[in-house]
């Protein structure tokens, strides 16, 4: 039985903003985080922050997805940025070499705190 996957948006504030993911994050489920990513880009938000802390599992679907979103981010003048990756997730990307292209933080604070366009009010 697969966990429920749910995409929330709980921070947007200027190019910024946060994608929380949770649950599985593979081949069903990797498309509509694909799309949601995309329409915030499209929306003015090319500064996106992947909340992974309540993702249970990922595929490389997940991974493709995420890659795909870099790819659309960079396009667009703006970033992808990982925030509380499961270890699983953490090695996937240690050994694609993809750790060397997408910045890493613990938390999605964390993340929105190091970005230089980052505002105090939310």
């Amino acid at each position: 039985m697969t966990d429920a996957f749910h995409i929330d948006v709980p921070h947007t504030d200027g190019t910024l903003a946060v994608i929380a993911l949770s649950g599985e994050f593979d081949i069903a489920t990797a498309p509509a985080v694909r799309t949601r990513a995309l329409e915030l880009i499209a929306d003015g938000h090319p500064d996106l922050v992947a909340d992974l802390a309540g993702v249970t599992f990922c595929d490389s679907s997940g991974l493709g997805a995420l890659i795909g979103i870099w790819r659309c981010a960079k396009d667009a003048d703006g970033s992808l940025t990982l925030a509380a990756i499961p270890d699983r997730l953490n090695r996937l990307l240690s050994v694609t070499g993809m750790d060397s292209f997408l910045s890493v933080h613990p938390s999605a604070d964390a993340a929105l705190a190091a970005h230089p366009d980052h505002r105090t009010t939310a």
